[in-house]
């Protein structure tokens, strides 16, 4: 650790907001100068309770001069805010998805290098074991891949209040869907084609255009295909929610969760009971060859843990300088997939990447 540590700036403080802020509370290489909301947040955490709060962010950074600034707030303020705290010289952590636009995402990675930062974006799965052995074990089998990925969430209460904040300005397949087409790209190495995405609004009261169910298919130069599906709202099904199949010709990695498990917890989005993994080849009598394997995960770390996780990566990108080149081209090429996919959805047709 730093004799010194980092001062963090906290901007926005809904639920990424607050793991975050809980994060760097409890590392001892971090230290919270500011969190700053748009209004007085409700049932703040006592571990937060006694830090400054503000609502102006430009104001506050100008205020506490911090040296990381970390940001969750809406996706359409992701950019002007990552570029204003590098251009203060600060370095920047932000929630998926980095941008509302492919040309803002640019625009943030850019500033990075411009300004000699190190920006790390909120791509939670790659700090968790079970992706990370998910992945391992899909790139084991070889391609061409099918990815058959999901995550809807019968939402009603605080979390349907999300959920439609959240539709103010960016569709569930947009929002949650940079992290399943991250994981696909991991697994092949093949660059992404074509999309053709479809959606419906189910839900009253949503912005013009916006629809709170969709999917979309991703093709890819090597023959691999991938499917997404995201949908929120009180009217969605509790059955097969959560899907997580990756198939090639040599077999299938496939994340099995416990029975019981419900899509609006959050910890289900990311926990994992077990890894099943399927052997493809056949004897002479068309039995497999070999049976298949489970792989046991339980005990990883729950959703806090994760975001610990997140922000000692952040740490260590800082004070060990890492290259995070391919971070940020990754996070700016998951993004083109699934504006593409939303273009998609409200023009009809599929969109040539």
């Amino acid at each position: 650790m730093t004799a010194t540590p980092l001062k963090v700036l906290v901007v926005g403080l809904g639920q990424m907001g607050r793991s975050h802020a809980l994060a760097y509370h409890s590392h001892e290489g971090f230290e919270i100068v500011g969190l700053v909301n748009r209004s007085a947040p409700s049932n703040l955490p006592e571990d937060l309770a006694s830090y400054p709060l503000r609502t102006d962010y430009a104001a506050a950074l100008a205020e506490f001069k911090p040296d990381v600034v970390s940001i969750a707030t809406h996706t359409n303020t992701h950019a002007d805010y990552a570029v204003a705290a590098m251009a203060a010289g600060a370095h920047v952590f932000v929630e998926k998805p980095l941008a509302a636009t492919v040309a803002d995402a640019r625009r943030v990675v850019a500033a990075a290098e411009q300004y000699k930062r190190k920006l790390v974006v909120g791509y939670i799965l790659r700090h968790h074991p079970s992706w990370t052995t998910l992945i391992e074990q899909a790139r084991k089998l070889g391609g061409p891949y099918v990815f058959r990925m999901n995550l809807n969430q019968q939402s009603s209460g605080a979390a349907w209040d999300i959920h439609r904040s959240i539709m103010q300005t960016t569709s569930p397949i947009v929002d949650c869907g940079v992290h399943y087409v991250d994981v696909m790209c991991q697994i092949t190495d093949a660059t992404p084609v074509e999309v053709r995405g479809m959606g419906v609004p189910l839900a009253k009261g949503l912005p013009e255009g916006m629809y709170n169910y969709g999917h979309f298919q991703v093709l890819f130069d090597d023959g691999s295909v991938g499917w997404y599906e995201a949908g929120w709202g009180p009217m969605m099904s509790e059955t097969a929610f959560f899907v997580k199949d990756v198939i090639s010709a040599n077999g299938s990695v496939s994340i099995v969760m416990d029975q019981g498990a419900a899509s609006a917890d959050i910890n289900a989005h990311t926990q994992t009971s077990r890894i099943l993994v399927h052997h493809a080849g056949l004897d002479a009598d068309n039995k497999p060859l070999k049976a298949d394997e489970w792989l046991d995960m339980h005990g990883e770390p729950d959703h806090q843990g994760l975001c610990d996780r997140e922000q000692d990566y952040l740490y260590r990108a800082i004070t060990e300088d890492y290259d995070l080149t391919r971070h940020m081209n990754d996070a700016v090429a998951s993004l083109n997939i699934c504006i593409a996919a939303d273009e998609s959805v409200r023009t009809g047709q599929p969109i040539k990447l």
